[in-house]
């Protein structure tokens, strides 16, 4: 006689392998989460921007030394930038963000391209990055907040009708959409690489390993996204399901200004076209032949040019209104 395909050895063997496999997500889930939201940061204040920033602002006279500001986050902690002040035109600024791991000194590049047109910058250490305060890095959840105490304080230092934009790259550019839809005193906004939801990224991240889709993490490594979710909130109090640019946007009327490589391989562009498709309103720019975060290298003068062009229009519209 033959035995039932799901016979009960079978049936025990196969109970078992499940076990062991969602043990695995489990502590999969706890690892990713405790190493992605606890960014490791020497909380040590530097001292001044990369020289040639410096050299670049002083050779063309359009700035003077970068202050060391600070403002109090909603939960305390203390947050850090550099400020240029442009001696040649004031009345504008822009806040550039800076991607996961990384510090203010990463976004120098866009700095000084603001700074060579005629832009105030800003450039803040994330929370939990560089030297601010704070443990968790929550993408965008209590980051969005951070960029609306940074939009009033240089709200304080502008003059009336100034312009405020906000320019991210990777985390950068998903924090400051998200910070769009809470901070309607933004003139625009420009993101680099975003991703469209901390839960979409999370499907790229599980499948990345082996050379994967986001199929991987949909499905045969799903587990460890839901295993992840439910960790960060019982453990940090954080709801990842929060950090999501691509809903943040339905309720913003900024103008914003997409960015994407067509070789990015980190965050694919599937997460920029995900939002642009979701928020029509939203202009996309893809990238022939750059990789994550590497247009202002890859594609520089056309680089130069999207950026310039959408503020100059977001900024004579900020005039016509004003």
């Amino acid at each position: 006689m033959r035995r039932p395909f799901f016979s009960k050895r079978r049936l025990l063997w196969l109970s078992l392998f499940l076990g062991l496999y969602l043990a695995f997500c489990a502590y999969a889930a706890k690892f990713l989460v405790d190493m992605t939201l606890r960014q490791p940061h020497s909380g040590v204040i530097v001292l001044a921007p990369p020289a040639w920033l410096m050299q670049a602002s002083f050779d063309q006279k359009t700035g003077q030394n970068p202050q060391e500001v600070s403002v109090e986050a909603q939960d305390g902690i203390t947050l850090r930038a550099w400020y240029f002040v442009n001696s040649a035109v004031n009345k504008n600024a822009v806040i550039v963000l800076h991607g996961l791991g990384d510090t203010r000194k990463g976004m120098s590049g866009q700095a000084e391209l603001f700074l060579r047109h005629g832009y105030n910058v800003l450039m803040p250490d994330s929370r939990a990055h560089g030297a601010s305060g704070g443990e968790l890095a929550t993408f965008g959840i209590l980051e969005a907040d951070d960029v609306h105490r940074w939009v009033s304080w240089l709200k304080d230092k502008l003059p009336a009708g100034g312009c405020v934009f906000g320019s991210g790259v990777s985390m950068g550019a998903g924090i400051i959409l998200q910070a769009a839809a809470r901070e309607p005193r933004f003139c625009g906004v420009i993101a680099e690489a975003p991703y469209a939801s901390f839960r979409e990224i999370g499907y790229d991240r599980i499948g990345q390993p082996f050379h994967l889709g986001p199929w991987f993490g949909m499905t045969v490594g799903r587990p460890i996204i839901e295993f992840g979710m439910i960790y960060a909130r019982s453990k940090y109090k954080v709801n990842l399901e929060e950090a999501s640019p691509v809903a943040a946007l339905r309720n913003s009327s900024v103008p914003v200004l997409l960015i994407a490589g067509l070789e990015d391989d980190n965050i694919p562009i599937r997460h920029s076209r995900m939002i642009h498709e979701q928020n029509p309103g939203v202009i996309l720019w893809e990238v022939p032949g750059a990789g994550h975060g590497s247009a202002i290298s890859d594609a520089r003068a056309d680089y130069e040019r999207h950026m310039m062009d959408f503020v100059r229009s977001a900024d004579q519209r900020n005039a016509r209104e004003f």
